[in-house]
């Protein structure tokens, strides 16, 4: 590094990569964060993809972006502005003017400038910067698009020259983090190792960026992230929809039988059902059926056979799959739905994020069909989410609905392997041998409520369950109005007592403060840190945040009475304090709601909660 370039060391930095969707920028992020996580910094992603499959280019429209902050110390939200911009045409720098700091060093590629560009970008001058009113930011004007065909002249068309613009941009973004090249050409081999002319030019274009930076002597910041002191063990960068997976993969070998996902593709969950199908190997069976209805339907049969049975969707998809639920909660059978929540209703904004469909999880049926709610609250949390929902729903004989959102879904951080040995056995309610005289399917367990499981084929266990009540006593079908309500207890019953076999609600920050934060689902990291900064500014604030929405946990209502003000966030118009209030006599929070398809400003919280720590 140039002794007379500008070094700033912080604790945590923020880039963003920027363009067309066309452009490679989740490519260059997802490498970026992975070098990262490999030198041993804290990370955090956020994806956003746009909504259309490929816009006009240089279309606002179709603007596509990779965020990452990453730390020398623990990160838990990619972070609200960024300290670097790759912005590889006008239309990235519009879009994302909202999240620059005022010396934000930017990266563009001034032969993607030109007036046609700037004119697809809706500019009505040839000055960006000034019409913005980015005055003060840190420019790094490059060719790059020009250095690319240079750099690779008699070795790639010009096609694949533009096309790796990209790596070009990402060379320059690690020379002014200092970050070493050998990481990154390992990746890249990685990825292109069946492509040997790809990897030949990515090599080439990736130094020429890191060489542009160094030789040029720009006048800009770098930056110096020192790498964090890890509990010891196997990391690796992994998103929300690979720990959900890996979480099922968990729970299948803890309870000792084997995985079936009966799915249909929908996005943001669709990544799901593919990281199960790359894993054969391990003996799980998966079904891309023709929608969402035979998706679960499947499952459930899948489950009454004997196997952890799951289904992956998102908002949508949740809808159809409704009437097939209320049968396994009617049936008693266990499953795992796993909702990746998106922006609705309807279509809405597919590739958005949103805490939406709460209460289309809880009452989201026909009847009294009371099932498990969770929420993953983080990208590698989504592992042990999915690990519980499959051990509750074995355990307890009920359909469990996991949500995550499309942010912790797509979203990555550093994840240490976790060891299994730490994790508890998960042991199915069984029917034993001794109760093949006077077996009857609806046989409960006396102390959970949990009716006893025989898998089909087992001797002397013989016996039908669908989807008309039962009698309590016999399981012959009944219409007996006495018995139907004992039954709608049985199963709300069965679901209260859950609570007692799941962890208590922790409580961060200041306990003896007067104003408790609440939170549930995907915002955790949001929340966290915005806690933690009114609390850096004198404040006193507590915070709960919750994984477990139905049942609640057994000292929720002591929480949530125990504070003065109590304020719940949420990415919705109130549907998780709607729920607190139904279940708590009296209790009557503030709000602050927003949705926008995009994950909260950590500064705009801290502004919120200040407002109410001070009433």
């Amino acid at each position: 590094m140039d002794e007379k370039v500008k070094v700033k060391e912080l604790e945590s930095v923020v880039v963003r990569f920027s363009g067309d969707s066309g452009d490679g920028m989740q490519l260059a992020g997802t490498l970026f964060s992975n070098l990262s996580a490999e030198l041993g910094n804290e990370i955090i992603t956020f994806p956003d993809y746009p909504a259309e499959i490929r816009a006009p280019h240089g279309t606002l429209s179709g603007v596509s972006g990779f965020q990452i902050q990453v730390g020398a110390r623990k990160v838990y939200t990619p972070g609200d502005k960024a300290d670097v911009l790759v912005a590889m045409n006008p239309a990235a720098l519009k879009v994302n003017a909202q999240f620059l700091k005022p010396d934000t060093v930017t990266i563009i590629d001034t032969d993607a400038f030109q007036a046609e560009d700037l004119e697809k970008a809706l500019f009505k001058t040839n000055d960006p910067f000034k019409e913005l009113g980015l005055t003060s930011l840190q420019v790094v004007a490059a060719p790059i698009t020009h250095l690319c065909r240079e750099s690779l002249d008699g070795i790639a068309d010009s096609k694949q020259a533009f096309r790796s613009r990209n790596i070009f941009a990402l060379g320059l973004v690690c020379w002014l983090f200092d970050r070493p090249m050998y990481i990154l050409e390992k990746l890249l081999t990685e990825k292109f190792e069946m492509k040997p002319d790809i990897l030949q030019a990515n090599l080439l274009v990736l130094q020429a960026g890191f060489n542009y930076g160094y030789n040029t002597h720009l006048d800009v910041s770098t930056y110096r992230i020192e790498t964090v002191s890890h509990r010891k063990g196997f990391y690796t960068d992994v998103n929300g929809n690979k720990a959900t997976a890996y979480g099922l993969i968990a729970a299948s070998e803890k309870a000792g039988l084997p995985l079936f996902l009966g799915s249909y593709p929908i996005t943001p969950a669709t990544d799901i059902m593919q990281e199960l199908t790359a894993r054969k190997e391990l003996g799980i069976k998966v079904m891309q059926t023709e929608d969402e209805i035979a998706g679960i339907c499947t499952a459930i049969g899948a489950s009454f056979a004997g196997s952890l049975a799951a289904t992956s969707t998102s908002g949508p998809g949740l809808a159809l799959k409704s009437e097939a639920i209320g049968l396994a909660v009617m049936a008693e059978i266990p499953l795992v739905i796993i909702d990746v929540q998106r922006s609705g209703p309807s279509t809405g904004m597919p590739t958005k994020s949103e805490q939406t469909d709460l209460a289309q999880a809880l009452y989201g049926r026909n009847g009294e069909s009371p099932a498990v709610v969770m929420a993953a609250i983080s990208p590698t949390d989504c592992f042990d989410s999915a690990f519980w929902a499959s051990k509750i729903a074995l355990e307890h004989m009920t359909p469990v609905i996991l949500l995550t959102d499309g942010y912790i879904a797509n979203g990555s951080s550093a994840w240490r392997i976790p060891d299994m040995e730490e994790y508890p056995e998960i042991k199915p309610p069984y029917a034993s041998p001794e109760q093949k005289d006077g077996w009857t399917p609806y046989l409960r367990n006396p102390e959970n409520d949990v009716r006893y499981w025989a898998v089909p084929g087992t001797e002397g266990l013989m016996h039908r369950i669908g989807g008309l009540e039962k009698d309590a006593q016999t399981s012959a079908i009944s219409t007996d109005p006495d018995n139907h309500q004992k039954m709608v207890c049985l199963r709300q019953s069965k679901i209260d007592k859950i609570a007692n076999d799941i962890p208590e609600q922790e409580v961060l920050g200041d306990r003896e403060a007067d104003t408790l934060v609440v939170g549930w689902g995907g915002a955790f990291g949001h929340l966290y840190e915005a806690v933690e900064g009114v609390r850096k500014a004198g404040k006193k604030v507590a915070f709960a945040h919750f994984r477990f929405i139905s049942p609640l946990p057994k000292n929720a209502e002591e929480i949530l009475r125990k504070y003065k003000k109590v304020v719940v966030v949420e990415q919705n118009s109130g549907q998780f304090a709607g729920y607190l209030r139904s279940k708590i006599d009296g209790f009557n929070p503030y709000q602050f709601n927003r949705i926008k398809g995009q994950p909260f400003v950590v500064a705009r919280l801290a502004e919120e909660i200040i407002k109410i720590v001070d009433k």
